[in-house]
């Protein structure tokens, strides 16, 4: 009886952690956020992947994120260390 209550829970758990997941995913369908893990560090707030695809603030859901040299994918165009800002 104690492993029956154990998988069941095992199993609710699971369920809802791949429900979390393709949530997201379906949130954000074309954005780059590491399901890699491949965290580009010019982005320290966010997790974005380093290039390539070469991405545009269109295709990431953050705003106002730090920005460290060489940010590679061009998001803070006027170098004040803010990605993204309009």
């Amino acid at each position: 009886m104690k492993n029956s209550v154990n998988v069941r829970i095992t199993l609710s758990l699971t369920i809802a952690a791949l429900s979390l997941t393709l949530g997201i995913v379906l949130l954000y369908p074309n954005h780059a956020y590491s399901q890699t893990g491949n965290c580009d560090p010019a982005y320290p707030d966010v997790c974005i992947a380093s290039p390539p695809p070469d991405l545009n603030c269109a295709d990431v859901p953050d705003r106002g994120f730090t920005v460290l040299p060489p940010d590679p994918h061009g998001f803070d165009r006027d170098g004040d260390g803010v990605g993204c800002e309009s």
